[in-house]
């Protein structure tokens, strides 16, 4: 009885061991996983325990394998630990030998940004694939053989007519055409190696047509007056031949006469090239020039006498005589155009070396007296008639 109480006392500690055990072993042993289910019209050599692949390493199991219909319901888990499915991978049966074991492919590998498959996915016979059985390649190697054997394509000989031609063609020419074979390959691993600009290219020419569809309007706009004009050359083909040869023989009379006047021409533009070099420098004149010289043919044809075949003028040639004559100086400074409070001052720098002292203003106009009259020979005399030293007098 002592022996049953000390048992009792630690049953209960015990099992309360055991079941805390029990459940660490089961949390342990179902760490979490992604439970897929698949559609497979066949599955041949999948049994339950088969492998699940990503990129041929094991990642799970195969829970279940169970006919539904026309289909084959297959249930499948992913536990490797740090391993995630895509959500848009598809299920694949591998067959690595003809005889032999298979697995279930999860294709393609997870990618970083991709999305993880969610626990629970059904993946339907449009996202699964299983490989081509060894009977159904002899089916096709049979129907193959049956087609072009003498009931189907050479039933008149067609095929053999064909096969001995084709030896024909090709006999003596196996270095050119494994040539031609490796020239291919080459050429689409150079396709290959430049998809990128391939890819670009056919984006540019796609953007061309759109432009071109775009603008449809304007480029059949642009074709019909392309057409016109090419309708206009045609019509003037002719005309334009003509113009051609023309051109040629003007071309070359231009060459010959060049080559035989070389010297002088570089004479000539030698010449030339002072002509514009003094027109450059005298611009300031040329430009007054132009801008006076209509005014003054236009005062020259307004004082053109027609009738009597002179130029009419209103000049007061006795006025002016008289004021030169009476103040030589005051008329000089008068035409140089020097007003103003020192324009005195500026006329003697200016008329000193022709004039050494300029004479005081006259107030009676020459020819004139008090009275209005004409003045006489003595008065006139009382004048300088050297016009201020202008003008050499003899004593005779």
């Amino acid at each position: 009885m002592k022996y049953l109480a000390s048992l009792g006392r630690f049953a209960v500690p015990i099992i309360i061991l055991a079941l805390v055990a029990g459940a660490a072993v089961l949390v342990l042993r179902t760490p979490d996983r992604t439970e897929i289910t698949a559609y497979f019209p066949r599955t041949i050599s999948i049994f339950e325990g088969s492998d699940v692949r990503v990129l041929g390493v094991p990642v799970g199991k195969v829970e279940t394998v169970e006919p539904e219909g026309t289909q084959v319901k297959v249930k499948m888990y992913v536990d490797q630990e740090g391993v995630q499915v895509p959500d848009d991978a598809s299920a694949v049966i591998i067959a690595p030998s003809v005889v032999g074991d298979r697995y279930v492919q999860l294709t393609p590998a997870f990618s970083e940004g991709d999305t993880p498959m969610a626990t629970g996915t059904t993946l339907d016979e449009d996202r699964t694939e299983v490989p081509l059985e060894l009977d159904q390649i002899y089916d096709g190697l049979n129907d193959l053989s049956v087609a072009l054997g003498p009931e189907g394509a050479n039933a008149n000989g067609a095929l053999s007519d064909l096969l001995t031609q084709t030896a024909r063609n090709f006999g003596g020419q196996g270095e050119r055409f494994n040539q031609t074979v490796t020239d291919l390959g080459a050429l689409t691993q150079t396709l290959d190696n430049n998809k990128e600009n391939l890819f670009d290219s056919v984006d540019n020419i796609d953007g061309f047509v759109q432009t071109l569809a775009d603008n449809d309007q304007t480029v059949r706009d642009f074709s019909d007056s392309l057409a016109d004009v090419s309708d206009l050359l045609a019509d003037e083909r002719e005309d334009l031949g003509e113009a051609l040869d023309n051109l040629g023989t003007a071309t070359t009379a231009v060459s010959r006469f060049v080559r035989n006047n070389r010297q002088q021409l570089g004479r000539n533009i030698r010449g030339l090239r002072d002509v514009t070099q003094i027109l450059v420098d005298r611009r300031v004149e040329l430009d007054e020039v132009l801008r006076t010289a209509p005014i003054a043919l236009n005062n020259l044809g307004g004082t053109y006498n027609r009738d009597a075949g002179t130029l009419d003028t209103r000049a007061n040639l006795q006025n002016g005589l008289e004021d030169l004559i009476r103040d030589p100086a005051n008329s000089l400074c008068t035409l140089l155009n020097l007003e103003g409070p020192d324009s005195v001052e500026r006329c003697q720098d200016l008329l000193g070396p022709i004039i050494p002292e300029l004479p005081a203003a006259r107030t009676a106009p020459l020819g004139q007296g008090a009275g209005g009259g004409f003045r006489t020979l003595a008065e006139r005399e009382t004048f300088d008639p050297t016009l201020g030293g202008l003008v050499e007098v003899s004593d005779r």
